[in-house]
């Protein structure tokens, strides 16, 4: 697969993940914690195939196979780090909401 689809599948998980977990926290504040619980774990999975991604790609770079860093790997990365600091928040604010 060349680089530009394995970084759009990094946007593009990584923009999944963020949004299921906004989601998921509009559940929580009508008080609907299953389908809150339901929509994280999806973007949990989501966000886990990003990493995946990710450290094959840093694996691949560790062996030797070095990929040119462009504006569209950085806007990959910075997807994927928005997301994983969305799901963390997202998280925090619906065991607040829980409790």
């Amino acid at each position: 697969m060349d680089i530009e689809m394995i970084v759009m599948r990094l946007v593009v998980n990584g923009g999944n993940a963020r949004s299921t977990a906004i989601e998921a926290l509009r559940a929580a504040k009508v008080g609907d914690f299953k389908k809150a619980d339901e929509l994280m774990e999806e973007a949990d999975t989501t966000l886990k195939e990003a990493h995946e991604i990710q450290t094959e790609m840093i694996q691949n770079e560790l062996n030797g196979n070095k990929v040119e860093v462009g504006l569209l790997m950085v806007h990959a990365q910075d997807h994927l780090m928005n997301a994983m600091t969305v799901m963390d928040l997202c998280k925090e604010m619906i065991d607040i909401l829980r409790k």
